[in-house]
């Protein structure tokens, strides 16, 4: 079987694929019980957003009496690591440092956040 290359999701795709994951499965109407009060989004945006989603390849649905309840096709660790690697190769060259030193000096990471990555590379 061919390796799926999934396609690039926009802001508002990342956001409802990252409350499917959250759920596990979700209907439209539980995705938006899901999204913050301040946040207008309309029961049809959602629903464009999922159908969007479920073309390139992040969720799937089942028909459960009148709902389509959408899952995830893909794992969120996956996608995770392809984002990261390429946003890591498009603005550092594939370099960490530079990302951490800016995570570390604009207090985006705290002394305790250290201490778990220090935990993890002597484990590693």
């Amino acid at each position: 079987m061919a390796k799926q290359t999934l396609r690039a999701t926009s802001p508002a795709e990342t956001e409802i694929l990252r409350l499917v994951w959250q759920r596990g499965s979700a209907t439209v109407q539980q995705i938006l019980a899901l999204l913050p009060a301040n946040r207008k989004i309309a029961y049809k945006t959602v629903q464009t957003l999922l159908r969007r989603l479920e073309k390139k390849g992040y969720v799937k649905h089942k028909i459960r009496g009148k709902a389509h309840v959408f899952f995830p096709a893909v794992k969120r660790e996956k996608v995770i690591k392809r984002t990261v690697l390429e946003f890591l190769d498009r603005l550092f060259g594939g370099d960490p440092k530079p990302l951490m030193q800016f995570l570390a000096e604009d207090g985006y990471i705290d002394v305790d956040d250290i201490e778990r990555l220090r935990k993890l590379i002597e484990k590693l």
